[in-house]
């Protein structure tokens, strides 16, 4: 079932997760995600060695873990048995510090642990309501078109790969890597997916090549030329924008027309667009 959204506003997508207030990438930050009512979840995924999609958005895992090492160097059961959760500052807010010790864990250890795509499609699917997965596949990679089979598969034995419509997706695909969405395009034609700009000159008219369903500029893209949401929308590509977390940028995009919101602060952004 596609994310529902108010028809006033974007659907806010939680980037990584509640990504300001759990690390990034876990259990932990996704599930607060859902708590806090975000229309949809955003991930990254790499291949292991040993041909396993998890959700890490570095090539190396050593910004977010206890560990060193490439992904796609390194076999699932060596990535697992870090800490992915610990280097994350989990206190809500200042008052926590009166009602915490400082440097407490908030959540489970094994929601701070490695997360396999398999997981965070096992969460959503048991959710309560309707909650739409956005799935970026990194590029460039040791396995590069490997990534995608491996995700069309999946999808495939959670029966997501052929939905009924593209409107009524549970999953999106995404990538920079023009090659990448083809390549998803050609082995699930039902599957959305959305292109994403580093820069609008790749797309400067809101053209998308036909393998491509949504146009997924950044914020910083927008700040420059707001009407480019406009210009892909009369051609028929609805808006992705990330990551958006200041309210001016979240205020920005809705009179824009922006469709999808990326941000880390998925209850904040919610806030502020529903209200007047």
């Amino acid at each position: 079932m596609a994310a529902v959204r108010s028809s006033n506003r974007p659907a806010v997508i939680a980037h990584r997760g509640a990504s300001a207030h759990r690390a990034e990438h876990t259990l932990a930050a996704y599930g607060l995600a859902l708590e806090h009512g975000a229309d949809g979840l955003e991930c990254d995924v790499r291949l292991t060695r040993d041909g396993r999609l998890v959700c890490v958005h570095d090539r190396r895992v050593d910004r977010t873990s206890t560990g060193r090492g490439v992904v796609s160097a390194s076999d699932l059961a060596s990535l697992a048995a870090y800490d992915y959760g610990s280097w994350h500052d989990e206190l809500e807010s200042a008052d926590d510090l009166v009602e915490r010790r400082l440097g407490a864990q908030v959540t489970h250890p094994h929601h701070r642990g490695l997360l396999v795509l398999d997981d965070l499609l096992d969460l959503i699917t048991d959710w309560r309501r309707g909650v739409r997965l956005f799935v970026e596949t990194k590029h460039p990679v040791r396995y590069a078109g490997l990534v995608e089979a491996k995700l069309v598969a999946l999808l495939a034995r959670y029966g997501l790969a052929a939905p009924a419509s593209k409107d009524e997706s549970t999953v999106v695909m995404m990538s920079f890597s023009a090659r990448a969405v083809r390549r998803v395009r050609a082995e699930a034609p039902a599957l959305p997916t959305v292109l994403l700009l580093s820069k609008l000159g790749r797309a400067p008219e809101g053209r998308l090549p036909p393998w491509a369903d949504i146009a997924g500029p950044g914020i910083r893209s927008l700040r420059a030329d707001p009407d480019y949401v406009a210009r892909a929308a009369s051609r028929g590509h609805p808006t992705y924008c990330w990551t958006v977390d200041d309210p001016a940028d979240a205020q920005l995009c809705r009179d824009a027309g922006v469709r999808y919101i990326a941000t880390n602060r998925p209850a904040e952004t919610r806030e502020l667009l529903t209200g007047p």
